[in-house]
C-alpha cells in the first residue's frame, strides 16, 4: 500500500504521478518486483510526510504499474492504470512501507431500461459539460464514455470532472455502480449549472472589459493626438479644476462644482450621466461670478448721452441722473428697479439702451410677453431631460458681467398656467431685499442679482400684480405733444428714414409745416412710431419718383422734393384725421371746390 495525497485514483484511470517518499519509494520498489500491483489510498491532510494508517482513507484503487522511471534527484516517476477500488481491512508497517489486506467489491448489474435510461443521461450530461467546460478535450471525452458498464461509466466521468478530493473520495467509496452512477448524475447537474451561470458571468465581464479597453483606447489616441498638436499638456479635470478655483464663486457654488467634479472623474467619459454633469458645470462656469462692468460716473457725460437719444422725457432724465449721483456717494448700492409705463412707441425700450450707454455697462433684453412657464424665470431641474437654467441666468450669461442693465420688456403681458405663475417668480428676481440670493432650480446655488440695474416695460398696470408692482418704482410715460414730436421727427426720425431709404438732402427736405401736418392729421397717437412709418411712407414715394427720373434719358433731373403741407394730400392721399374744431366749423358744399380749412398749416 501506498498513501497519495490531491489526487484520487479511479478504475480504469491512466495518471502519472512522482514518488519521493521513502516509504512509498520501497512499497512501490516491493510491487515492482512482484506482480506489479499496489494499492492507493488518498491521506486526509496532504501536508502530513509520514501519515499514520488511520490518517489516509481506508477506500482506495489497486492500479498496475504501467512504467516507472527513476529521475536524477532519487524521485520516481511513475505511471499507473487503475484495476479496481478496494477497502483496506487491516494496516500494518512491517520493514518500512504499509502493507494492506483489502476486499474488493463484488458487485454484479443486471441489464434494463432504467439501467439505460440512466447511462444515456448521464452520456448526454457529460456532452453537455464537456461542451461547456474548456479544459477538456470533446472527441477524446465523448469517446471514453463510450461504454455500456455502469460502473465504468460512472468512474470514466468521475475522474474528469472538476471535482473536490473529498466529493472524488465520495464517489469513489461507492462500491455499488446503479447508485455510483446516480451520483454522479446529480453531480452533473450541479456543475453544468454551476458552469453555465460561470460562463454568462465571463460573457458579461468580457463584454464590459471590452468596451472599456476600447473606451481607454480611444482616449489615449485622442490624449495622444491631442499632445500632437499642443493641447493636451493638461488633463481636461485639472483645466476645469483650475477654472472652478479663479472663477470667483461664491464658498457654496465652489463646493458643489468641486462635488460635481469629483464625480465626473470617477465615470466612464462616455456615459450619459458624464454629459450631464459636464453641462452643469459649464453653466456654472459661464455664469459671471466676479466679472464687472466699469461703470461710467460722470454726471455731465451720461446728460450729454441721454439729451443725444431723447427728447423731453425730463423726469426720466432727472432720476437717471440721481441714480448715477448716488452711485459716486456710496460705495456698494443696490441695483434700482424702475418699471416704464407707457402707450406703445413712446421710447420706453430705446431708454434702457440710452441708460446703459450712459452708465457704461452691457444691455441685456427679455421679452415677457406670452410667457406662461415659471421654468422660464427659474429653469428646470437637473432630473429633467434636457434641462436648462432659467432666462434670467441665461440673460447674466451672455452679458458676462455681473451689473448689466436688465430690460424686462412686456412685463404686463405674462399669463399663468398649470405650469406655475412666472410674475410670482419674478417677485424674488426684482425685491432689492432678496435679489441677493436668487435660486435658479438648474444651477442650485445661491446667485446674487443686486448689482444688476432692472429696467421693466408695460403698457399698462392693471394686469401687473399687485405685489410685483410694490417691488418697481413706476414712472409713467404719457406721450409726447406736438411740439416734442416735431422735435423728434427733426432730430432723429427724418434722418433715420431718409438713411434707410437711400436718399440724401438735396433730394428730399422736410418742412416744419409738412411735419407738422403729418402729426396732426396722418399719425395721430401717444408715441412716434406711426409718425415715423409715415415718414418713411413718404421717402419711399419720393424715392420712386427719384429712380423713374434716373432711368428716363431725355427727362431732365429731377429738382429737391420739398415736403410741406400741400405736398402730403398728393403723396399720402385724404387727411386720417381732423381737428374736432376745425371739422365743426367747416363743411363743404356741392358748389365749393376743394379748399383748405382753417389752421391748415400748408399754402392756401
Amino acid at each position: 500500500m501506498m498513501p497519495i495525497r490531491d489526487v484520487v485514483i479511479f478504475p480504469y484511470m491512466m495518471t502519472p504521478f512522482v514518488v519521493g517518499r521513502e516509504s512509498s519509494v520501497r512499497a512501490l520498489e516491493e510491487a515492482m518486483a512482484g506482480d506489479k500491483k499496489i494499492f492507493l489510498a488518498t491521506q486526509h491532510d496532504a501536508s502530513i510526510d509520514e501519515p499514520k494508517p488511520n490518517e489516509i482513507y481506508s477506500v482506495g484503487t489497486i492500479v498496475n504499474i504501467v512504467q516507472s522511471l527513476k529521475l536524477p534527484d532519487g524521485n520516481i516517476k511513475v505511471l499507473v492504470e487503475g484495476v479496481e477500488r478496494a477497502k483496506a481491512v487491516s494496516v500494518s508497517d512491517d520493514e518500512g512501507f504499509f502493507r494492506a489486506m483489502v476486499r474488493t467489491s463484488g458487485f454484479k448489474v443486471e441489464a434494463g431500461p432504467q439501467l439505460d435510461q440512466l447511462i444515456s443521461r448521464v452520456t448526454g450530461l457529460f456532452e453537455q459539460y464537456v461542451k461547456l467546460s474548456q479544459n477538456l478535450n470533446y472527441e477524446t471525452m465523448i469517446a471514453a464514455i463510450r461504454v455500456d458498464d455502469p460502473g465504468k461509466l460512472a468512474d470514466t466521468v468521475g475522474a474528469n470532472l472538476q471535482l473536490t478530493i473529498e466529493e472524488k473520495q465520495e464517489l469513489l467509496e461507492i462500491f455499488d455502480p446503479i447508485d455510483r452512477l446516480t451520483r454522479v448524475a446529480e453531480v452533473l447537474d450541479i456543475e453544468i449549472e454551476k458552469l453555465n451561470v460561470d460562463r454568462t458571468i465571463q460573457g458579461r465581464v468580457k463584454r464590459q472589459m471590452e468596451k472599456a479597453q476600447k473606451e481607454y483606447y480611444l482616449n489615449e489616441k485622442i490624449k495622444a493626438i491631442q499632445k500632437e498638436l499642443g493641447r493636451g499638456e493638461k488633463s481636461e479635470v485639472d483645466e476645469l479644476k483650475k477654472r472652478i478655483e479663479t472663477a470667483g464663486m461664491t464658498a457654496d457654488a465652489q463646493e458643489k462644482a468641486m462635488a460635481e467634479l469629483k464625480r465626473l472623474e470617477n465615470m466612464p467619459p462616455m456615459s450619459a450621466e458624464s454629459t450631464v454633469s459636464r453641462n452643469y458645470l459649464d453653466w456654472l462656469l459661464a455664469v459671471p461670478w466676479k466679472k464687472k462692468s466699469k461703470e461710467i460716473r460722470d454726471l455731465k457725460f451720461a446728460e450729454e448721452v441721454l439729451e443725444s437719444d431723447h427728447y423731453g422725457l425730463e423726469k426720466i432724465k432727472e432720476r437717471i441722473l440721481e441714480f448715477l449721483a448716488v452711485r459716486r456717494l456710496v460705495k456698494n448700492p443696490k441695483g434700482s428697479i424702475l418699471c416704464f409705463v407707457g402707450p406703445p412707441g413712446v421710447g420706453k425700450t430705446s431708454l434702457g439702451m440710452s441708460i446703459a450707454k450712459a452708465t457704461g455697462r452691457k444691455f441685456i433684453r427679455l421679452s415677457l410677453g406670452g410667457v406662461r412657464d415659471e421654468a422660464e424665470i427659474r429653469g428646470h431641474r437637473r432630473t429633467y431631460i434636457g434641462a436648462l437654467p432659467g432666462q434670467v441666468i441665461q440673460m447674466m450669461k451672455k452679458a458676462g458681467t455681473k451689473n448689466p442693465v436688465f430690460m424686462l420688456d412686456e412685463v404686463d403681458k405674462m399669463s399663468m398656467d398649470f405650469r406655475g405663475d412666472p410674475s410670482a417668480a419674478l417677485l424674488e428676481v426684482l425685491d432689492p431685499e432678496q435679489n441677493f440670493m436668487f435660486m435658479d432650480h438648474y444651477l442650485d446655488v445661491e446667485y446674487d442679482l443686486s448689482q444688476v440695474f432692472f429696467v421693466a416695460t408695460a403698457n399698462v398696470l392693471h394686469t401687473i400684480p399687485a405685489a410685483l408692482q410694490d417691488r418697481m418704482e413706476v414712472i409713467r410715460l404719457s406721450g409726447y405733444t406736438e411740439l416734442e414730436k416735431l422735435e423728434i421727427a427733426k432730430r432723429f426720425l427724418v434722418k433715420k428714414q431718409m438713411e434707410a431709404t437711400g436718399l440724401s438732402n438735396d433730394q428730399v427736405e422736410f418742412t416744419d409745416e409738412g411735419l407738422a401736418g403729418l402729426i396732426q392729421y396722418y399719425s395721430r397717437e401717444a408715441g412716434v412710431r406711426n409718425l415715423e412709418r409715415e415718414i418713411g411712407n413718404v421717402c419711399r414715394k419720393v424715392a420712386r419718383q427719384v429712380v423713374n427720373s434716373e432711368a428716363g434719358k431725355d427727362k431732365k433731373k429731377l429738382s429737391k422734393a420739398i415736403i410741406d403741407g400741400a405736398k402730403l394730400p398728393e403723396l399720402l392721399g385724404p387727411w386720417k384725421f381732423r381737428d374736432l374744431e376745425t371739422s365743426a366749423t367747416w363743411k363743404p358744399t356741392r358748389r365749393t371746390k376743394w379748399a383748405p380749412p382753417p389752421g391748415w398749416p400748408g399754402p392756401k
